[in-house]
Parts: C-alpha cells; sequence; structure tokens
C-alpha cells in the first residue's frame, strides 16, 4: 500500500459532502434557534429551559460514545456505519417538525411536549451523527486524503447550516409586511414552522445521498471482546492525544456562542431601523422583525467570511504546517479580536464597528470545525499502532460529544443571562406588545452582546493551552503513519479499491 495513493474518487467525494450539507442544514435548525423558540415563541419557563437543554444536551453527549460502540461492534453486509444514516433520516425530519409546531396546548402539557421531542430528537440524531463523522476514516487509508476529505465535508455542512439563517433573513424581511400582522407572537410560530419544514425537505434529501454513493474500504474485521484485554472505553481514555483533543474542544464550548446567541442579541442588543414612535402596531412588528433579521444576518456574514473562508483554505494550511500551530496561531487571533470587540462594543453599542472584529473572531470557529475531525483521525491511527485496535465510530464519537457539550454549556449560558439580567420574555413579545432592543437598560444590553464577545474569546484563549502538549505533528507523525502502514501489511489488512 503506498502512503500517497488516493482512494475517493471525486463524485463519491463531492456526495459525502452534499450529505454534510444537508446534515448542516438540519442540526443548524435546531442548534441556532431552539433556545430562542423556546424562551421568546412559546415562553417556556427559563428555569426549565435551563435544565431541559443542560441535561438534555448532556445526556446526549454522552449517547455519542455509546453509540460509537454500538457501531463499532459489528459490520453489516451495507457496511458499519452507512446503515444508520439511511434508517434515522426520516424520523430526524419529522422530529424537527414536531419540535416547531407551537401546539396549542396548556404551559404545563407543552412543556412535556417540548421536552419529550426535544430529547428523541437528540438520540435519533446521533444515530445517524456518529456513523456520518466516521466515514472518512474507512473511506481511505491516506492520512491526507482523509483530511481533506473532512475538510471538505465540514465546509459544506458549514453552507448547509446557512440555509437556515437566510431562511430566517428572507422570512423576517418579507412575510410581516405580507401578512400585516400586528401580532408578533404569531408571526414568529409561523416563521419558524416555515423554516424547518423547508429545512428538513432540503436537507434529508441531499443528506440520504450518502447512503447510495458512499463506499467504505477499510474493513477492520470484527474481533470479539477477550476477558482480560483492555475495553473499548478504556483504549480511548488511554489514548494521550486524543484526551487533549476533546479537552481543547470542551475548553472551546464558548465559541459555539457566536451563532447560538446570535438571534438573542439581534432581539436585546441592537436595533437597526427607523424610529418606532407613530408607528402602528403592524408596521412596529415589521420593523422589529426586520432589525431582528438584519442584525442576525450581520453576524451570519461575519461566521460566512470569517469561518466558511477558513475551510476554505485548510486543505493548503494543512498540507503545509502542523496541526497544533495552526490551532495556536488562530485561536490567539480571535482571543484578540474577541477583546477589540468587547471592547468596541462598551463604548459605543455600535454593531457596524465591531464587524471587522466580529469577523476575524469567527476564523478559528472554522479552523476548530474542521481540525479537530483531522486530528481525531491521527489518533485513531496512533490507537491501532500502539493497539492493534482501532476504534473508527467510538473515536469520531468523542467529538460528538464534544461538540453537543459545548452546544449544552452554551445553550444554558444563554438562558442563565436571562435570568441574571432578568429579561422577561413575555413582557418582549407577546400578542399584546412587541418591544425593541433599545427599551432595554444599556446594562441588560452589553450583558447580551457580551455573549458574543467577552465569552467565546476568553474560550478560545483556553483551548489552545492543550495544543502545547500534543506530540503528534512533523517528522513523529509522519513516522507514525509509515509505521501503521507496515502493521496492516503484516496483519494482512487490505484496503479496497
Amino acid at each position: 500500500m503506498e502512503k500517497t495513493k488516493n482512494y475517493i474518487p471525486k463524485k463519491e467525494r463531492l456526495a459525502f459532502g452534499i450529505g454534510a450539507c444537508g446534515q448542516g442544514m438540519i442540526y443548524a435548525m435546531m442548534s441556532s434557534y431552539i433556545s430562542d423558540y423556546y424562551l421568546n415563541v412559546l415562553q417556556l419557563a427559563p428555569m426549565f429551559v435551563l435544565l431541559l437543554m443542560l441535561f438534555a444536551r448532556v445526556w446526549d453527549a454522552i449517547n455519542d460514545p455509546l453509540m460509537g460502540m454500538i457501531v463499532d461492534r459489528r459490520t453489516t453486509k451495507r457496511g458499519k456505519m452507512r446503515p444508520y444514516i439511511l434508517y434515522a433520516s426520516i424520523p430526524i425530519g419529522v422530529l424537527t417538525i414536531l419540535m416547531y409546531l407551537s401546539p396549542s396546548l396548556s404551559k404545563g402539557a407543552l412543556m412535556i411536549y417540548s421536552a419529550i421531542v426535544y430529547v428523541v430528537w437528540g438520540m435519533i440524531y446521533t444515530m445517524a451523527d456518529v456513523p456520518f463523522w466516521s466515514l472518512p476514516n474507512v473511506m481511505t487509508a491516506n492520512a491526507e486524503e482523509r483530511s481533506s476529505t473532512i475538510s471538505f465535508g465540514r465546509t459544506l455542512n458549514g453552507i448547509g447550516s446557512a440555509v437556515p439563517e437566510v431562511l430566517f433573513l428572507v422570512i423576517g424581511l418579507i412575510l410581516p409586511n405580507i401578512l400585516g400582522v400586528s401580532d408578533g407572537l404569531e408571526y414568529n410560530k409561523i416563521k419558524y414552522l416555515l423554516m424547518s419544514i423547508i429545512t428538513v425537505v432540503i436537507g434529508l434529501v441531499l443528506y440520504s445521498r450518502t447512503y447510495f454513493n458512499v463506499k467504505e474500504r477499510i474493513v477492520i474485521p470484527d474481533v470479539k471482546p477477550v476477558k482480560g484485554e483492555p475495553s473499548r472505553l478504556s483504549r480511548i481514555f488511554k489514548c494521550k492525544p486524543l484526551m487533549l483533543v476533546i479537552l481543547m474542544g470542551i475548553l472551546s464550548s464558548g465559541r459555539y456562542m457566536i451563532q447560538a446567541a446570535a438571534v438573542h442579541v439581534a432581539r436585546y442588543a441592537f436595533y437597526i431601523g427607523k424610529p418606532l414612535e407613530g408607528m402602528t402596531d403592524a408596521e412596529r412588528v415589521a420593523a422589529i422583525e426586520a432589525s431582528v433579521s438584519s442584525v442576525k444576518t450581520i453576524f451570519q456574514v461575519c461566521a460566512i467570511v470569517g469561518m466558511f473562508g477558513a475551510m476554505l483554505v485548510m486543505p493548503a494550511l494543512m498540507k503545509r504546517f502542523d496541526y497544533k500551530k495552526i490551532v495556536i496561531v488562530t485561536c490567539f487571533a480571535g482571543f484578540a479580536a474577541s477583546m477589540f470587540t468587547t471592547v468596541i462594543g462598551w463604548k459605543t453599542m455600535n454593531l457596524y464597528v465591531c464587524i471587522p472584529f466580529i469577523l476575524i473572531s469567527c476564523i478559528p470557529l472554522g479552523v476548530l470545525n474542521v481540525i479537530t475531525y483531522a486530528m481525531i483521525g491521527d489518533c485513531l491511527d496512533y490507537m491501532e499502532l500502539k493497539t492493534g485496535f482501532r476504534d473508527n465510530a467510538l473515536g469520531s464519537a468523542c467529538q460528538g460529544f464534544v461538540n453537543k457539550l459545548g452546544n449544552a454549556l452554551a445553550t444554558s449560558g444563554i438562558v442563565v443571562m436571562y435570568m441574571f439580567i432578568g429579561l422577561e420574555p413575555d413582557k418582549m413579545l407577546s400578542s399584546d406588545v412587541i418591544m425593541a432592543a433599545t427599551d432595554l437598560a444599556m446594562n441588560q444590553r452589553f450583558a447580551m452582546f457580551s455573549l458574543v464577545s467577552i465569552v467565546p474569546g476568553v474560550s478560545l484563549l483556553l483551548c489552545a493551552l492543550p495544543m502545547f502538549f500534543y506530540k503528534i505533528s512533523g517528522k513523529e507523525k509522519v513516522r507514525m503513519e509509515e509505521q501503521l502502514a507496515e502493521q496492516r501489511k503484516a496483519r494482512g489488512i487490505e484496503i479496497e479499491e
């Protein structure tokens, strides 16, 4: 087996990327908007939302390693990873729409309904997410091609995540004028339901294509556990490089705030538009909703330029520089940009002046979204070399665990901020009144703004620290890949064409 040989045809690589795009659409529909929907539209009690988001998402994160062990345990005739993608697609779509259905129930019944749908959605999503992001590890034996495929997939995943943002903008600018609504609460229920339906229909068509167009080439024989040998979890915990990557991901949890909290910042920190005095109720609803959509879009454009721009250049950067150096440099730069954003925002609360620094602080998001998956692939190579075992799904599930734990912490932080500064959604958005951010006290507005400035910056600084102890880089990485190739050859493991 030649180290530089490529295995993945262009059509197959494209199919994986398209599937990642569809997955990104559906996940973003949940992760970017569910806290706003629960707090401001359904107006569920903040303490209930906090407990639901925290415990359900932590449980969801724990499910990832469990799912990884299930996937690694058995290879079917259709593959080890692909069948789960097909079987979970329809349930994920149905549950996503049910999540934004807004049924006419009492508050107590509505909380039960929301909790059930939210928890079940997370568990079913895990069934497809873990195998999907494990695919690059079995599609090719070339580490560089694997990293390139992951980078391509994460880039299209990010592009897919922008689709709900586009829908949020378009519906927010057009629908209020078409409907002429004076009830901001009912309008938001219609908006979120439309967004979920459109996202699900397009997303599932793209995502399910992966099953039919991707091939698993690296087939590690199923091995029954032998009494006394280390368990799968034990191997994971003893893999020091992998533990450092996981720690890096946990410490970077605050970076999720830039996207998860953006809609809340749009509601409660900034207002962009004409003066609201003298407007009719319908005009006021239209103006405020247009402002929320516009501010949210500004953050999304910053993410697209910063995060997706970084993703596009990541394949070239990953060929020239050590992964650890890329992480350290970009995270330090993101921290500095976040601090500038904080100072400028505190002095002026002028969103336009903050834009360049918000953009720079989004660059590490793109870097981490790509590079952590590639680093986990290297860690699995290291584990296979040292132990003879390669727990692909469980290793990739560690990244899913980190992502979901990070989102849980970020979303919980948003709810805690609501409670800390005394925001009352039912007084800001109801059938009787809709208030703009400018109606709030300045300290409340800046507190919400800190969710996308101070918090991500400090998180980026912390997440760079574990990388100083990460050793799979440079000549050591090259030597590891050569030894692994020789070991596979000796074990008679062949890579399918």
